[in-house]
């Protein structure tokens, strides 16, 4: 492998022993890193390199076991003299990446090499190994002129002094040394182009990859996930490329980080991402290209490549330098390997962005899902789907399977709802119309294609490789122990639970998420528990985004979600996806809102410790994994103890309490059960000292293998004191023990007591030196296994507690759930100041006929407070003997659009159980709103405005009933005037008449108006303004008042647009005349049918067949009679026309 810029410098612990090499000793002591062998060949023990920080260059180990911090290099040097500093030290400009060998800029102004500069130069010549060229940039620093170099030794005169060592004319160095001079790069030059070469030749089938069935990317078939290596590649990797190679070739689309010592490192294609994306510092080492950064900023980096759409694998040591040392004692001569002579290292884990488990990776308190689709077609071509989704955080598992329409309204709702960031999909399997869907929903979503049957599993094989990981219980032969929404899932929604488990599994994350047992079944419509808001409706009314940038500033569920716990967040979320249609429990939502509103000191004492709660949810997902970190574990212990106190302290105020949910939570607490756990956790070890030192060391008596290890260290540090004793009788001194670094108990000695001669000397100042013996060197060795032993314990501790805690897992789970709900519930109880005066608590009618009433009803997402200048409105209909259909007419612009949305949200936060922002609501509970709103194309499924217009117009007729509330918005505009009045004429006919639901229904068409304006079943509204027809001005006066409106006056929101003058004065007279074409023409229809088309089309009915309404998955089945005898009244009604 090409040589790089290197000064080899002795290290602290093997300075000795650099010099005993340079003076020919029978031999050297042996490098403790055998990986050595993946560099070029290794000189001395340890090799320091010259590295650049910000303004500043530093010496660094080339060795791994240096890195990993260990002193088992130590213990086999003995230097002769004071071992110079290690540190490595930061300065302002440090960017904590990993920096290549040599410093680029001109100046080298700054060295971390005291020590060595200190030294006189012709002992410096002799520690030295020979190095090659120095950049260019140090050579521009020698040929500078006097006044230049004068400049610089004024401001950093130590640097000139220091580099005088490096600036070594040719004449000095020995006949036959590599040392070259800095003038002569050709060597360099040919030594870069020889690797180029090299490397070429070595990774030759890099430059056509193809997967490991040998196909092309252009192949069909093609699998981004694997490489093929030829054999005879193989046979030429050193150990640590094969064992690089070995994982990389079956996650080839994969940024693999490679952990060496403190740092990890991405090698070939993922060192050119890195290089590329983020400017991380490329160069090339063990015969590849390579970048790294620090082991403590996988997170942050993990992150970047995340964000930009990449997965990422982390590979760990499983071992450091003691545990090999350890190995290789224990091992014979004839099991030895080739591969053993390297640190040990295994693909830990695979993130992605949907499926992200450790906190330091999650941007956000919300959920974050992946979800496994799996299609088929029904024998009639609609859409069948199976689905599985998980929040890897939280692991909480949804599975569900339905019939879907044409349109897919249930897979948009459900896509709205649960908004997933990674997708699984049969590969040849997923139809391009659902495929449109979910590209057309969702920004930048992962989508992995999983072969049919052998990666994305069918129910039974899924069935069958549960049970055989055993991932709920070593008992589990059948299905008994499963949880209840796996037993009970259809076989579509198995199939969609095989695929997802396939990839979870790859991901390496399965076992630690199913055997949670925390599956539920879920129906993103729920027609039986809530009001149903579909997909379209939720982006409509901008529930979740609003359609401006696609955040959530300006949104309902901004507005009214102040939770202060992030799993109060997600739940909230999925109540405002779902509000209730049960009168009991929104009524008891309410009173839990006016109970805590009541209590304004306890509610901030409740919010005040809600607020420093750590996300549990989280939390017990990761104890039950066994991921946990210490001080999270603390956390959550900490966490359930301050809960225990908070509901212990409102035990009190329970008889107080009108909401029965409220008092149960409050009266549930935290069972005994977890008290008790809690309690052992308390006494088992010291919290304060494990949070201070990050690990946790059990009390004596809690655990017999950490108890064995610990007694094994204090045997070896009596040992050691005892020893020590020994040397202060036979050398009749004072000894201490002086711990230096990572070279423990060295025996601290005045210099003038004379020691044997096999001792050796660690380091000294003037008045004192300290040794080794050789006994004590065998001593520290067995303290340093010793303490590798415990620490391993230590780990396994950590394992056994959270086995402890997991015993219980679904008592805590239940207990968070509740916290999370009380949370909700404050969070309600705030929305009350939040949407500004008035507003006031909604009444439930619980008749027949579906009604709704509102006064002085405001937007709360556009208005709060009471000096807004929002003009409010009233809004009355349905009921015994009411219009059921509001025609509503007005200017463009005049707040038609924004009556719509707000009458929706009022409906939505009702039935939330929140206040509304009016000073009167009464109201039916509605099953469902519909909305058409808004102009939008879909050309990635080739339909038109239009098209996307008539196909939700079609559903809303299709499955609205007469508890639903229909909202359309100027239906027909997209067409011809004649074609758009017909199409607006017929659904509203229909919508009065056959479906009988409530609804608002806006438009521009005068002769709709006309048509109806004596029909007893549509009430004619209108958005009051006032006109100046000279200025062409409109003065909006956004009152909803009754009657119609004359005309739209485009024109006069054409003059405000800034259409010229002449042009809208042309158009107006244009308009004139047709008006009056128009109106020529309807009075000629009229005279010649002798009555209005609406009443013809109503008496048509009473010899018409009774018309049945299918909704989603099957017809609806009424009583013909009961349908029959509906429709002959509402017709009747219809045809007694007011002259």
């Amino acid at each position: 492998m090409a040589r790089r810029n290197e000064l080899m410098v002795p290290s602290p612990s093997s300075a000795a022993a650099s010099r005993r090499i340079m003076t020919g000793p029978a031999s050297a002591p042996p490098s403790v890193n055998d990986e050595d062998e993946d560099e070029a060949e290794p000189v001395v023990g340890f090799r320091r390199r010259l590295r650049k920080r910000g303004s500043a260059v530093y010496a660094e180990s080339d060795d791994e076991d240096a890195l990993t911090g260990t002193p088992a290099a130590s213990l086999t040097s003995s230097p002769a003299r004071p071992a110079p500093k290690r540190a490595r030290k930061l300065t302002s400009g440090d960017d904590g990446e990993w920096d290549p060998l040599v410093a680029e800029d001109p100046v080298l102004d700054e060295m971390d090499l005291d020590d060595v500069a200190n030294l006189p130069i012709s002992e410096l010549m002799s520690q030295v190994t020979p190095v090659a060229t120095p950049k260019a940039s140090s050579i521009a620093h020698l040929k500078r002129t006097p006044q230049q170099q004068t400049k610089t030794a004024s401001s950093t005169p130590s640097s000139q002094s220091r580099l005088a060592g490096f600036a070594l004319p040719p004449n000095t160095v020995k006949s036959g040394s590599t040392f070259l001079s800095p003038l002569n790069s050709d060597k360099k030059a040919a030594r870069v182009q020889k690797f180029k070469e090299k490397n070429d030749e070595r990774y030759r089938w890099l430059l056509e990859p193809k997967d490991q069935q040998q196909r092309t990317p252009d192949d069909e078939d093609y699998d981004p996930r694997t490489l093929h290596i030829p054999a005879d590649a193989w046979s030429k990797f050193t150990p640590f490329e094969k064992q690089f190679w070995e994982i990389k070739c079956n996650h080839w689309d994969t940024v693999v980080f490679f952990k060496k010592g403190k740092f990890f490192e991405l090698y070939e294609k993922d060192a050119d991402i890195g290089h590329q994306h983020f400017d991380l510092k490329l160069t090339d080492r063990t015969n590849m290209r390579m970048v790294g950064v620090p082991e403590m900023s996988f997170d942050h980096w993990a992150a970047q490549f995340l964000a930009k759409g990449y997965k990422v694998a982390k590979v760990d040591q499983t071992e450091n330098a003691v545990g090999k040392a350890m190995r290789d004692r224990e091992r014979t001569t004839t099991a030895k390997k080739s591969d053993d002579k390297i640190i040990r290292r295994e693909l830990t884990c695979i993130l992605t962005t949907g499926t992200l488990v450790d906190a330091g990776l999650l941007t956000n308190d919300m959920g974050t899902y992946c979800m496994a689709i799996k299609e088929e077609l029904q024998s009639d071509s609609s859409p069948a789907f199976g689905v599985a989704f998980v929040d890897t955080a939280t692991a909480e598992f949804s599975l569900c399977s339905f019939v879907d329409d044409m349109e897919r309204t249930r897979l948009e709702t459900l896509i709205m709802q649960i908004k997933p960031k990674e997708v699984v999909l049969e590969k040849g399997q997923f139809s391009k119309a659902s495929m449109r869907l979910l590209k057309n929903n969702l920004q930048n979503l992962a989508i992995n294609l999983l072969v049919p049957e052998t990666e994305f599993w069918n129910a039974q094989t899924a069935a069958d490789e549960t049970r055989g990981r055993k991932y709920f219980g070593a008992d589990d032969n059948g299905t008994a122990a499963w949880p209840e929404a796996l037993q009970n899932a259809k076989p579509l929604a198995l199939d969609a639970y095989g695929g997802l488990l396939f990839y979870l599994r790859s991901l390496m994350i399965d076992k630690q998420l199913v055997s949670a047992k925390n599956f539920h079944t879920y129906d993103p419509i729920r027609h039986g528990g809530s009001l149903i808001l579909d997909g379209q409706t939720l982006i409509n009314l901008e529930i979740f985004e609003n359609s401006h940038d696609g955040t959530d500033t300006g949104t309902l569920h901004k507005l009214l979600n102040h939770c202060e716990t992030p799993f109060g967040k997600r739940l909230f979320k999925k109540w405002v996806c779902h509000p209730l249609r049960s009168v009991a429990e929104i009524n008891d939502r309410l009173d839990a809102t006016e109970d805590l509103n009541r209590m304004v000191e306890q509610q901030d004492v409740l919010k005040a410790c809600l607020r420093k709660l750590p996300d549990l949810e989280r939390l017990v997902s990761r104890i039950h994994s066994g991921n946990v970190r210490v001080r999270e574990f603390l956390a959550t212990l900490a966490a359930f103890r301050s809960i225990a106190d908070l509901m212990r302290d409102m035990e009190p105020w329970l008889p107080a309490l009108k909401s029965k949910r409220l008092a149960s939570i409050f009266s549930a607490g935290i069972p005994n059960s977890l008290i008790e756990s809690m309690a052992y956790f308390d006494e088992a070890f010291d919290h304060r000292l494990a949070a201070k030192e990050d690990k946790i060391e059990l009390h004596k008596g809690y655990d017999s293998v950490f108890d064995a290890a610990c007694a094994g260290i204090d045997e070896i540090e009596a040992e050691l004191n005892r020893h020590r004793q020994e040397c202060e009788k036979k050398l009749k001194c004072t000894i201490k023990f002086k711990d230096m670094g990572k070279e423990l108990f060295q025996m601290e000695i005045a210099k003038k007591i004379t020691v044997p001669r096999d001792w050796q000397i660690k380091s000294q100042t003037a008045q004192v030196s300290r040794w080794w013996s050789k006994e004590g060197e065998d001593l520290v060795r067995q303290f340093v296994e010793a303490r590798e032993i415990k620490d391993v314990a230590m780990k396994d501790i950590k394992k056994r507690l959270c086995e402890r805690f997991d015993a219980t897992f679904d008592e805590w789970l239940a207990a968070v759930k509740r916290v999370a709900e009380l949370d909700c519930l404050i969070s309600l109880a705030k929305c009350q100041q939040a949407i500004g005066e008035p507003n006031c608590r909604p009444e439930f009618v619980e008749s027949g006929v579906s009604s709704l009433e509102i006064d002085e009803m405001r937007h709360p997402c556009i208005t709060t407070g009471p000096r807004s200048d929002f003009i409010p409105n009233d809004l009355h209909f349905g009921g015994r003997n009411k219009s059921n259909m509001i025609l509503l007419t007005g200017p463009n612009m005049g707040g038609k659009s924004t009556l719509l949305r707000q009458t929706c949200i009022a409906v939505i936060m009702a039935q939330l159980g929140c206040h509304v922002p009016a000073t009167r609501c009464r109201t039916t509970v509605f099953d469902r709103i519909f909305t058409r709103l808004g102009a939008n194309d879909n050309i990635l499924a080739g339909q038109s405005t239009f098209m996307v217009e008539l196909a939700e117009t079609c559903k809303i007729m299709r499955e609205a009933t007469p508890r639903s509330l229909v909202i359309l918005d100027e239906l027909g505009r997209g067409t011809s005037t004649f074609d758009g009045y017909a199409i607006a004429h017929s659904v509203l006919h229909h919508l009065i008449t056959h479906v009988r639901c409530l609804g608002l229904f806006s438009t521009h068409y005068r002769m709709l108006t006309n048509e109806y304006a004596h029909n007893p079943l549509v009430a004619m509204k209108y958005m009051s303004f006032m006109t100046d027809e000279d200025k062409h001005e409109v003065t909006f006066l956004y009152k909803l008042t009754d009657g119609n409106c004359p005309k739209s006056y485009g024109m006069n929101v054409a003059c405000m647009a800034g259409i010229p003058s002449e042009i809208v004065e042309r158009a107006e007279a244009i308009a004139s005349q047709f008006q009056k074409t128009k109106e020529s023409m309807e009075t000629i229809a009229h005279s010649e049918f002798g009555s209005s088309l609406g009443a013809l089309a109503t008496f048509a009915l009473l010899n018409g067949p009774v018309v049945r309404r299918a909704g989603v998955g099957g017809a609806q089945h009424v009583d013909k009679k009961a349908e029959t005898g509906d429709l002959v009244r509402t017709v009747w009604r219809s045809l007694q026309t007011v002259k």
